[in-house]
């Protein structure tokens, strides 16, 4: 597999944790007002790093973060397209004070002016790649793109495309909407590459349809149904799903092969980076509050928990994870190929493209 520097190498751990320190005063910046003082933080966030049993990342990031600052956490959760619709619908009232969402919705949440500048202590050590340059948004937990199966009813997982296209996975296979979770766009991104361009994919997933349940607003909702056997085939996400494999014993990851030479690695398992991004909602009514969350999510302690406790990767690159899931992940990992979507692009032209997906799947 080739290097990614995303994937942290499995070293023991060298840094010593100190206490992070979470006492400030409030600043000037937007956002910041008497109703600051109260001790409450409201989160935005894509579903996935919520455990279904209370036993997630969120669920002990959040119970840590209380128990030290004494701050609560209001949570609200949804699709990645959801929470961003959601924040611009309350633009001139903001409601949240942090937003995570996936890509491309991070940075079209930054497109629409809904983050303000805040750099967490810790994201230094985050890739460039994986954070905004003016400091608008950061990935607080690495991830990666991958669909899930199910493994009493298929003893191998389907490598290719193509295999989706049999009649067995008749109304027995189902992907989250492009456009609204961010799961789904990551179909129609994977697609694309892997069929070496928009009009082949767009063909594809045309086929596909006759074997597809139908729209679905949340991936999280996908895994379950597969779990049990409702479907034999849905997309997700490596962390989320990784996590959910531990209540859910039917659940396998798998990564759909390439199958154009002109993607670059036909015949090859592919997959791209899909990180938890964070970033400090614009005119945030609790916005000191929502610095020393992001502040506390990037700490290096939160971070080592990230693969123990959420199934994860960590998004700084000086926690090396040494624990039992950070060294299954990695070996889930080995052989898949890791590209680089453009963001940029796909930011740009993301309206056109769920349109076109829309006309070719008559959805």
């Amino acid at each position: 597999m080739p290097r990614n520097t995303r994937l942290k190498q499995l070293t023991p751990i060298a840094a010593v944790v100190g206490s992070l320190a979470l006492a400030g005063s409030l600043t000037a910046c937007g956002g910041d007002s008497a109703a600051s003082d109260a001790e409450v933080v409201t989160v935005y966030s894509a579903d996935g790093l919520k455990g279904e049993n209370g036993d997630g990342w969120y669920d002990q990031v959040f119970k840590d973060f209380e128990k030290e600052t004494g701050i609560k956490v209001k949570y609200v959760e949804g699709g990645s397209g959801e929470m961003v619709q959601r924040a611009v619908r309350e633009k001139t009232n903001p409601q949240a004070d942090v937003l995570v969402t996936l890509p491309p919705f991070i940075q079209q949440a930054d497109g629409k002016g809904l983050l303000q500048k805040y750099a967490p202590e810790g994201s230094d050590q985050v890739d460039g790649a994986d954070k905004a340059a003016d400091a608008t948004w950061t990935s607080v937990v690495d991830n990666y793109f991958g669909f899930v199966y199910d493994k009493k009813e298929l003893k191998q997982p389907p490598t290719t495309w193509d295999e989706l296209l049999d009649a067995k996975y008749r109304n027995k296979l189902q992907y989250s909407t492009p456009g609204v979770a961010g799961d789904g766009t990551a179909v129609l991104i994977k697609a694309i590459h892997d069929f070496g361009g928009k009009k082949p994919a767009l063909a594809y997933l045309k086929k596909l349809q006759a074997n597809n349940v139908g729209p679905a607003a949340s991936t999280g909702k996908l895994a379950p149904k597969v779990d049990k056997g409702e479907l034999l085939v849905a997309n997700g996400d490596v962390q989320m799903n990784y996590a959910q494999s531990k209540d859910m014993p039917n659940l396998g990851i798998w990564f759909p092969r390439a199958t154009d030479k002109a993607a670059g690695a036909a015949g090859k398992p592919t997959t791209f980076a899909l990180p938890y991004a964070a970033g400090l909602v614009t005119k945030a009514p609790h916005a000191e509050n929502g610095r020393k969350l992001l502040d506390f999510m990037l700490s290096a302690t939160a971070q080592r928990q990230v693969s123990e406790i959420g199934g994860g990767f960590s998004a700084r690159q000086d926690v090396k994870a040494t624990d039992a899931n950070a060294i299954a992940l990695t070996k889930l990992m080995d052989g898949v190929q890791v590209f680089e979507p453009d963001w940029a692009d796909i930011d740009k032209n993301l309206p056109s493209y769920v349109e076109d997906w829309k006309s070719a799947t008559g959805s």
